[in-house]
């Protein structure tokens, strides 16, 4: 039986919110550990915008606001994160 998008996608959500909690003791720079966890967490968005949504089906304008918008969360968050590991 061959699993469907869903079930690889559920599968990948599962298996990067492990990483999320493996990746801070293995990281000791701040930055770094932040980016992986924020590039974890974008994929994780769109993959749920794209298969658990049903957004693979929609027009691509649709399918392009939404992925932006994932990465503009994601861009803003780690910018957060470098600014205050500045200040």
């Amino acid at each position: 039986m061959i699993p469907d998008r869903v079930d690889i996608t559920w599968i990948m959500l599962i298996g990067l919110a492990l990483a999320t909690l493996l990746i801070p003791p293995l990281v000791t720079r701040p930055l770094l550990g932040n980016a992986l966890l924020l590039t974890f967490a974008g994929i994780k968005g769109r993959r749920l915008v794209l298969d658990f949504l049903d957004l693979r089906a929609a027009p691509p304008l649709w399918r392009g606001l939404l992925s932006a918008w994932v990465f503009i969360v994601v861009l803003f968050a780690w910018l957060a994160s470098v600014i205050v590991a500045l200040v």
